[in-house]
């Protein structure tokens, strides 16, 4: 679980793998850079030839029924009409089949996001299994459709629900389209899909809190927030993806007295996810958290808890920020960028200056690593002023996010 407050790390689309630079595809073309990633990730990609091509003012699509030997990877006999879905010849829409969908959702993410030069943020087959496959509330084969022309996936469109402190309901989509097929339509029908099927999905749920379709556009995303404005949502929250031009000016702050950075350790795991869960529930948009979450957060293949600068109190977590760096993205950019995320600090040991001296200390470790820069976002309405601590520790603006909501 990562609640969205002073800066953090999240998959589930609403985020990714770090914030945003503007330095991404003056290194690798985008037909290259998918080519590539392909061949690392997936090897030789199997695909399934059997479709349909029903068409419509919607699209009816059936699937087969097919034995498989792994549960995980049977098919579901499922029908779906989508409401207004474009004249597109040979369109056709399904839910998720199982792990043999993965390289095909690999490869429509990673090629939209490279459309939107938003390359900082691509996945590994290893990274999507895990995002989708662990969140909470959310059945792929239920919970997404893959939109297909002639039998080749180019577009998808995932939801799951997220209930908030409020007893708000907060119904996340994120849709992906292939850059060829934009412009046809497909983005308002998935749109109007993943509403229809958030009015399902809340109609077996209990509680008198406000529902909402929410999502998160890249102010790289042209034309997504229009779209979205059309359809009746609108901006409620912004967030800022900063960097450190260098790392060559970093301040020697002392920790605040009585307290003490010591390595993560496997058995310090479940203190430090509980005392950053509580750290963020003051945040906008912190929500209810469960076990699985727990067993997401901490399967996460992107962690690197010897990488994490925890501050003790005894044996009370007081702050931590839990570090990272995205190897895949150096290796593929050139660039020696880490991540200083999922920054927090617990009430008692606020106002003490504890999150600036481990920040210090985290670009401090990224400099001694090697690393150039280091990066992080942040809600630019953070209520603990987290904005204003980090650009005065030489962070800047290099882009921004905003989230819309629709009442449903």
């Amino acid at each position: 679980m990562c609640s969205r407050g002073a800066s953090c790390k999240l998959y589930g689309e609403k985020g990714g793998l770090g914030p945003s630079t503007t330095q991404d595809l003056a290194v690798l073309g985008r037909k290259p850079l998918l080519a590539r990633l392909l061949k690392m990730y997936t090897g030789r990609i199997a695909r399934v030839d059997k479709y349909s091509n029903a068409h419509t003012t919607g699209v009816l699509a059936e699937e087969q029924t097919v034995d498989a030997k792994n549960a995980n990877d049977a098919k579901a006999s499922e029908n779906i009409f989508v409401e207004n879905a474009p004249a597109i010849p040979g369109l056709s829409f399904r839910h998720f089949r199982g792990d043999e969908d993965y390289p095909s959702i690999f490869e429509v993410n990673n090629g939209s996001k490279v459309a939107d030069r938003l390359d900082h943020d691509l996945h590994t087959l290893e990274t999507i299994r895990h995002a989708y496959g662990t969140t909470r509330d959310h059945d792929p084969r239920k919970d997404m459709l893959i939109a297909e022309v002639g039998g080749k996936m180019v577009a998808y469109n995932r939801i799951f629900l997220e209930r908030e402190l409020d007893g708000s309901r907060i119904y996340w989509h994120f849709g992906f389209v292939l850059p060829d097929w934009r412009g046809k339509g497909l983005g308002h029908a998935m749109i109007e899909w993943a509403e229809g099927h958030a009015r399902e999905m809340d109609a077996r749920q209990q509680g008198e809190g406000a529902v909402y379709a929410s999502t998160e556009v890249h102010s790289n995303m042209a034309g997504r927030g229009e779209l979205l404005v059309t359809e009746g949502y609108e901006p409620v929250r912004y967030e800022f993806n900063m960097e450190t031009p260098d790392l060559a000016h970093i301040q020697d702050l002392p920790m605040p007295e009585g307290l003490e950075v010591r390595p993560a350790k496997p058995e310090h795991y479940r203190a430090i996810w509980e005392a950053n869960v509580e750290a963020f529930r003051d945040h906008w948009g912190a929500g209810e958290t469960a076990e699985e979450d727990f067993n997401s957060w901490i399967s996460d293949p992107m962690n690197e808890p010897e990488l994490w600068m925890v501050a003790w109190d005894g044996d009370q977590v007081a702050g931590s920020i839990l570090n990272y760096v995205n190897h895949e993205y150096n290796a593929r950019t050139g660039r020696k960028l880490g991540y200083t995320e999922s920054i927090s600090v617990r009430r008692p040991w606020r106002k003490k200056g504890l999150a600036r001296a481990l920040l210090a200390r985290s670009m401090k470790m990224h400099k001694e690593m090697g690393m150039e820069q280091t990066a992080l976002g942040v809600d630019t309405q953070n209520p603990s002023g987290a904005l204003r601590l980090y650009e005065s520790m030489g962070y800047k603006v290099v882009s921004q996010s905003t989230i819309y909501r629709k009442r449903l």
